[in-house]
């Protein structure tokens, strides 16, 4: 029965490109029809239970399977997979828009509220699930100049995730508006790259924190190997900590850490902001961020890669700061440049696959690859994007035009 319910389901779902199923029992299944741009994949399921598992989480039951070696990929890879399965239903696909049902909304809310929360004592345990694994697994997937494990920025000329993060960096110091003393502090600070790029092409001090105890150790080491141990310093320390002990900066930068943060948190984190910028100080927050309405974590996620993670939509980031008396002093929305660094990330995984299952597993290679397809297909086909906001406690503290972005931006890429 639930062969035939697979069948149906993906049936809705795939009708350009071509999925063909192998059941455990020898059936075969052609879903969709070839067409320019879709992919063609074949896929065969090792057991009975594998139609059920995915009917019953459609995320979590397929990520599993595949992880357990029950889905097995016969033609294609799972960048195709999940590419076919999301490109066939877009996020912007138009046509008319009903209203949720009562009953729809009640269960979106009460799985919003189960899983956003992440307070502070576990905080530190959600990031060393993620980032304490092992500092090896990411200097093969990321760029080797600055090991920024977020979105690049992909201006034209930038070929290659080098440059791609070396543009991304330009652009977020230009957004910095820098002055010759500025004290810095960058919140989730990852190995080092952001606060060493900014001490190397500015007079500033830099103060970077984090809750990763395999950041903080590589990235004292290349702050040191990159000469500007003087003018940068890490720590592991809560953001909510640091804003008790009562210290200000005059700039604060923020690279893929609110991620993190939780929901239930977004008030506290932005009130620890504003209380850390100095009266004229100027923050700059990069965030992944839903394009639409607020909604939730997928299991899968949730689970095996983000736990305390969620994803927040613009209207309830900037809902949150309001209350802080944050001005919102500049939004940019990056709407493909994530999924540009994911296929990236990918492909750096796939040349590295003997090397990844040596460290960990085939098991652990398989969650890791399917994880960075389903992120990719979210921000190819998905309602994902990423947002930069520029904000500032005074109006009078940055340029009222725009053009300073451009011209500094310019200098840091071509000096």
């Amino acid at each position: 029965m639930s062969n035939s319910l697979i069948d149906k389901f993906l049936g809705a779902v795939v009708k350009q490109g071509r999925l063909t199923i192998t059941m455990a029992n020898g059936a075969v299944h052609q879903i969709g029809s070839p067409t320019p741009g879709f992919p063609e994949v074949s896929i065969r399921l090792t057991d009975s239970k594998v139609a059920r598992d995915v009917l019953l989480d459609p995320r979590l039951g397929a990520g599993e399977a595949y992880m357990d070696g029950r889905i097995v990929i016969e033609e294609g890879d799972v960048m195709q997979l999940v590419q076919l399965l999301r490109a066939n239903k877009p996020w912007e696909r138009g046509g008319k828009l009903k209203a949720p049902s009562p009953l729809t909304g009640l269960k979106n809310r009460a799985k919003f509220i189960a899983t956003s929360f992440n307070e502070a004592r576990s905080s530190k345990r959600n990031v060393a699930h993620h980032y304490d694994i092992g500092n090896e697994l990411y200097h093969l997937m990321l760029d080797p100049e600055h090991m920024q494990y977020s979105c690049a920025y992909w201006p034209d000329g930038a070929e290659t995730l080098s440059q791609a993060q070396e543009a991304k960096l330009a652009h977020i110091a230009a957004k910095l508006a820098l002055r010759g003393g500025d004290r810095v502090l960058d919140i989730g600070c990852g190995w080092g790259g952001m606060a060493i790029y900014l001490a190397k092409h500015f007079n500033v001090e830099v103060h970077g924190i984090t809750l990763s105890e395999e950041q903080i150790a590589l990235a004292v080491d290349r702050a040191d190997k990159a000469g500007v141990s003087d003018k940068v310093t890490f720590e592991i320390v809560d953001y909510r900590d640091l804003a008790k002990r009562g210290e200000r900066f005059d700039r604060i930068v923020s690279v893929g850490m609110f991620e993190h943060v939780g929901r239930p948190q977004f008030e506290t984190f932005f009130r620890a902001c504003a209380n850390l910028l100095t009266d004229d100080g100027v923050m700059l927050l990069h965030t992944i961020g839903r394009f639409g309405s607020p909604g939730k974590t997928d299991a899968f996620t949730s689970k095996y890669i983000f736990p305390g993670g969620y994803i927040p939509a613009l209207s309830e980031t900037l809902a949150a700061s309001e209350k802080s008396r944050l001005i919102h002093t500049d939004i940019e929305t990056l709407r493909l440049h994530y999924a540009r660094t994911l296929r990236e990330w990918y492909a750096r995984c796939e040349a590295n696959r003997d090397a990844i299952i040596a460290m960990f597993d085939e098991r652990f290679y398989r969650m890791w690859t399917f994880y960075l397809a389903g992120a990719t297909a979210a921000f190819e086909s998905g309602g994902m994007g990423n947002y930069q906001i520029q904000f500032a406690r005074s109006r009078h503290a940055l340029p009222i035009t725009r053009g300073y972005l451009e011209a500094e931006e310019t200098r840091l890429l071509t000096t």
